[in-house]
């Protein structure tokens, strides 16, 4: 997917010009000092601005004064800021009560700036919220295009993100969609963004991507999933879904052993729509008598019960003879495996929490979205790095006892 160019503000770009005009840099280092140079200025204007605040009147202001407290020379100091170490001269006043709210005393690393900006807008913030939030913090404001020139930092590395080589298996795969107002050509449209989740052989969370898919069909399936191969994927066991139209075909024209499974909770949420919720309890106590019994026998046993039991309600039943193949394959594997194999939790408590930061409107565009959802990946694997999904061993150990999976895994457990 092609990445929209950015937009610049021809203030800005008139600015970084004279920049250039002024200090000719012929590489990144030149670019970097000149930044250095504008920083101290900046800064030191900055601090000179809260002093004017803090006294009440601008410095050579020969007006009678509302305070005998006055300036009263300056103090060095060295800064530590994402160009480097930069030297200012912070003001001081006479009595020593100005406490600076840009840098204050004894703080010499401001560089977190941009990291905050970051973190405020990977939790939903909106701009105007940011803004307030920095102005409240630190005593200046930051306009709307300077916190969208800040997260634009992050383009190439989503870019390359979404391009990374990926393992060469994943066991259990899962894919969720959720829907976003995005803008396009001048009018707001709901779109699928596409997110799949893959679990390594080390039991570790892995989203291997984001797509933005306007329609589903086998063929845009064949496509995601063929990029899927192409960096780096040459085997899924098990791909957990909720019903995605095309996905089965798609997936299975590219990796033709993987095993499809559809989402039983989600069965649950289609089929509990034909039950009366004073019934709701019942329904889904009976049901779970089905698809968690402890062997296929005792399944189809529960089933016939369960088909009795709910006759009435011709609707939800059917739900559930449609999609039987789904309950019937869970008992080719131990119980482990089925536990992981029969939800798509997973990856919708992933799509949980991109709702909090994406409930707050409309996305002007695609680089927008896509940014705010990698802000917050990277939030969720800092969770992640941590631990791994339960009771891994035994998964792990009861894939081994099937001969077809113990080939596969023996071929890329070193990887």
């Amino acid at each position: 997917m092609n990445m929209a160019r950015i937009k610049r503000d021809p203030k800005k770009v008139a600015l970084a010009q004279a920049i250039i005009d002024a200090y000719n840099p012929e590489s990144v280092e030149d670019m970097n000092e000149a930044l250095k140079d504008l920083f101290g200025p900046l800064f030191e204007s900055m601090l000179q601005g809260e002093m004017n605040h803090h006294l009440g009147y601008e410095s050579n202001d020969k007006c009678p004064k509302k305070t005998n407290n006055r300036r009263n020379g300056y103090t060095q100091k060295t800064l530590k800021t994402t160009q480097g170490e930069v030297e200012i001269e912070s003001p001081r006043d006479r009595d020593g009560s100005f406490e600076p709210v840009l840098i204050p005393k004894r703080k010499k690393d401001v560089s977190a700036i941009e990291d905050k900006v970051l973190a405020m807008y990977a939790r939903g913030m909106s701009q105007r919220d940011i803004s307030r939030t920095i102005e409240d913090i630190y005593g200046f404001s930051v306009s709307h295009e300077m916190i969208s020139d800040i997260t634009d930092i992050i383009l190439p590395e989503l870019e390359e993100w979404r391009m990374r080589p990926l393992k060469k298996c994943y066991p259990f795969v899962f894919v969720d969609c959720m829907y976003v107002s995005l803008r396009q050509d001048y009018e707001v449209k709901q779109c699928a963004v596409y997110v799949i989740l893959g679990y390594d052989f080390e039991g570790h969370k892995d989203i291997l991507g984001l797509w933005l898919s306007p329609t589903e069909s086998k063929n845009q399936w064949m496509l995601i999933f063929d990029e899927l191969k192409s960096r780096g994927i040459e085997d899924i066991f098990f791909i957990s879904m909720d019903g995605v139209s095309g996905l089965e075909a798609g997936a299975k024209s590219i990796f033709p052993n993987v095993i499809v499974q559809r989402c039983i909770v989600h069965l649950i949420r289609n089929s509990i729509k034909y039950i009366p919720s004073k019934n709701y309890k019942k329904y889904t106590q009976s049901i779970k008598r089905v698809y968690s019994a402890p062997t296929l026998k005792a399944a189809h046993t529960a089933f016939e019960s369960f088909e009795n039991e709910w006759k009435q309600y011709p609707g939800a039943v059917d739900v559930w003879r449609r999609n039987f193949i789904h309950v019937e394959q869970l008992y080719n594997y131990g119980s482990a495996v089925r536990k992981i194999m029969y939800t798509t939790n997973a990856i919708e408590s992933v799509n949980s929490s991109f709702r909090k930061v994406t409930k707050k409107g409309t996305f002007p565009n695609e680089n927008a979205l896509f940014k705010i959802l990698y802000l917050r990946i990277k939030e969720l694997e800092k969770k992640w790095s941590t631990g791994h999904i339960s009771n891994w061993s035994m998964v792990l150990n009861q894939l081994m006892i099937d001969d077809h999976f113990k080939e596969r895994i023996d071929k890329y457990i070193g990887y």
